[in-house]
């Protein structure tokens, strides 16, 4: 199908085009608690025709949409019709496309993706998780593939690689007095990382054990608040959405390269870095969803931007010649050790009902299912109440831990602290 589309493409006469065909073969698990209720092999093709169209001098349009691999020659023209027509419809200022260089043929010899392998080590991972009369693994889902993508352009790229790519969805029970709960969890990865994943499973029943048993959280006013889940991750968003073009140039970021991001901040400075691999990330990928190649950028060095990086098209718009889209992440650790971020007063919030910062305006929202309130003394499970604040503000005082923790694609501090935030909480008569 895909050399029969070449030539529909070539003969349509759009101004350029991309293809993208991503074939994944895999297997799957179904568990009902360590009982296996079904497993299958899945083999599954998603082609992808994007067609860009010149309009006038100074535009160009595209339009994007997936052909069925099993599409006859005359839905591919059709489709491609539909495209060239619809790419008229959405023009932006002109720029260019990512052209062929030197990454793009130099040989990248990559490990094969052993499917069955990453499948037996998360059937072992899941075997060893500890588990008690009160919290255990009520189900889970083990999804393991290899991915195989070819990306070819009318500019010349035409690359092909392969990578693994995983997925556990798992839900933990905690029962206490005849009152019972759930915790969905669902991890992203590219190979198994059994250590981490037995590590946040246990932390996980935990968690399910002292939701059973919180308190009201007490309204603090404002409060240091601790992080130490995946919901950091969103947290970083903010900065990594400040380097994109994007947002530079629709003054969505006044960010600017060599100046500090928060001249008057006096805890730690976020040093923060693109990453073309991490050790079991199902984004280690060569090249960006664009063709451009992806390599190791720092993006932020001690709070002062050094790089953009995004797409091509507003990189194109800031003259960016070697930008592209990263897909990992790396925060480096901070001056303390987790130990002596977690002394005195403070709010950790594992669980929240939803967390979410808004990358534009820094806002940060979420309501507690489950934190941990530090009074100095002693440490109470609560429940409900929300936090809030702005990430500007928090800019000015935030600590990050020396140690650190991956979640997928973000290699972050192990804790990350902001100061003064607002904690709403439950009064009680």
């Amino acid at each position: 199908m895909l050399e029969q589309l070449f030539k529909i493409l070539k003969a349509a006469g759009v101004f350029a085009w991309e293809v993208e065909d991503e074939k994944t073969e895999g297997w799957e698990f179904y568990f009902i608690r360590h009982a296996l209720d079904q497993n299958r092999a899945k083999r599954v093709e998603h082609i992808t025709v994007k067609v860009y169209q010149r309009i006038g001098e100074d535009s160009i349009g595209s339009a994007a949409a997936e052909l069925p691999p099993t599409a006859t020659a005359e839905e591919a023209r059709k489709l491609v019709a539909s495209l060239a027509y619809q790419a008229t419809l959405a023009p932006n200022r002109a720029y260019t496309l990512n052209q062929p260089g030197p990454a793009h043929t130099a040989p990248r010899p990559a490990a094969p993706v052993d499917v069955p392998a990453n499948a037996r080590d998360y059937l072992a991972a899941m075997a060893s998780v500890p588990e008690t009369a009160g919290e255990d693994l009520n189900s889970y889902e083990i999804f393991t593939a290899a991915v195989t993508r070819r990306f070819v352009t009318s500019e010349g790229i035409d690359i092909t690689e392969t990578y693994p790519s995983s997925m556990l969805e798992a839900v933990v029970n905690a029962r206490s007095g005849g009152h019972e709960i759930e915790l969905y969890r669902m991890y992203k990865s590219g190979s198994c990382d059994a250590e981490g994943l037995r590590r946040d499973l246990a932390r996980t029943m935990a968690y399910g054990r002292d939701r059973l048993h919180t308190v009201p959280t007490p309204p603090l006013g404002t409060a240091d608040v601790i992080f130490s889940t995946d919901d950091a991750k969103e947290i970083y968003r903010y900065f990594i959405a400040h380097l994109d073009p994007s947002m530079v140039l629709r003054s969505m970021s006044d960010w600017k390269l060599g100046t500090p991001i928060e001249p008057d901040a006096h805890g730690d400075r976020v040093t923060l870095e693109a990453l073309r691999t991490l050790p079991n990330s199902s984004r280690n990928r060569a090249f960006d969803a664009e063709g451009a190649p992806i390599r190791d950028v720092v993006m932020l060095r001690a709070g002062v931007p050094e790089h953009y990086l995004g797409g091509r098209m507003f990189s194109c718009y800031m003259g960016l010649t070697d930008s592209f889209i990263p897909g990992n992440f790396a925060v480096s650790g901070g001056t303390k050790s987790e130990a002596a971020l977690r002394q005195g007063r403070y709010l950790e919030v594992v669980e929240f009902s939803d967390f979410q910062v808004d990358t534009m305006t820094g806002d940060i929202f979420g309501e507690i299912r489950l934190g941990y309130w530090h009074d100095g003394a002693a440490v109470t499970p609560v429940s409900g109440g929300s936090i809030s604040g702005n990430m500007h503000d928090f800019l000015k005082e935030m600590y990050l831990s020396a140690e650190q923790v991956q979640f997928d694609n973000f290699r972050l501090p192990a804790v990350t602290k902001l100061c003064g935030v607002t904690v709403t909480g439950i009064e009680t008569a």
